[in-house]
């Protein structure tokens, strides 16, 4: 296994003065998934839960259906491959794909085949599962601060945790936010755990692609630490999942559905 952070020296300037100490900084390295010997996407991610970031990844992306297409994945770390085996592939895969490249960041590069596929795949919450107080809120806020020790050595990485409204179930890092929910997806389908009355707790900021992942993993909630972006409120309501941001210091934003979200 890589490492996830390594040690540096640098040059610190503190009030006035400097120092030269040892300093945690986080890694990133690039992995190329092929499907079926052919290439498709290099991804750059943290390197732990691979396997489950490609599953959650593909799953996300609609170019499998259900984790059962897949007959076959095995990671080469040495060399930075994922190969996948599958008995089927989504037709719009091959005909909207050659090759990607997708960053760490949540840009420009991914737009042209997720709103193809976000609009086969994401369907409105009609319903509502679950339902969240601003206690349960703050609560789970503080325990996925907590949880995120790899941040608080390097600063670096974002973190994700699929939750019930009393309590979180799986905790996911990455530099990557995408790849964190991704890794929580792949998870998931790979152990036939029900996304039903599940919610999403997040540290960084609800943008669109980050309120599609949810949607798509089956999520109704997502709560985060940060801001929302205005098209993932957008995308939130005409989706009907509820949105909650800047949940910090004993206040918080509901900004879509609020018939989900009690004042305790």
């Amino acid at each position: 296994m890589k490492p996830i952070e390594v040690k540096r020296e640098i040059l610190r300037l503190g009030k006035g003065s400097t120092e030269h100490v040892e300093d945690s900084v986080v890694t990133e390295y690039p992995v190329t998934i092929k499907i079926n010997g052919e290439e498709f996407v290099t991804l750059i991610c943290s390197p732990e839960y691979i396997e489950d970031l490609v599953v959650g990844f593909l799953a996300s992306e609609g170019v499998i259906r259900n984790y059962e297409e897949i007959e076959d994945v095995w990671i080469d770390e040495v060399n930075g491959f994922a190969h996948v085996q599958t008995s089927k592939l989504n037709p719009y895969y091959q005909r909207f794909h050659n090759k990607r490249y997708v960053t760490s960041c949540c840009g420009m590069s991914r737009q042209g085949f997720v709103f193809v596929n976000d609009a086969l795949q994401v369907k409105k919450r009609t319903t509502i599962q679950t339902k969240i107080s601003s206690v349960e809120c703050f609560k789970l806020m503080n325990e996925l601060q907590q949880s995120s020790i790899t941040f608080k050595s390097t600063g670096g990485v974002h973190n994700a945790s699929l939750c019930l409204s009393d309590k979180m179930l799986i905790n996911r890092m990455d530099i990557g936010r995408h790849n964190a929910l991704d890794k929580i997806y792949g998870y998931c389908l790979k152990n036939h755990i029900s996304l039903e009355n599940k919610l999403l707790v997040f540290s960084g900021r609800i943008s669109s692609e980050i309120l599609l992942k949810a949607a798509k993993i089956g999520c109704e909630m997502v709560l985060s630490k940060s801001a929302p972006t205005e098209l993932a409120l957008q995308l939130a309501e005409q989706l009907g999942i509820t949105t909650i941001g800047f949940i910090r210091d004993e206040s918080l934003n509901v900004y879509t559905c609020p018939e989900r979200f009690e004042v305790s």
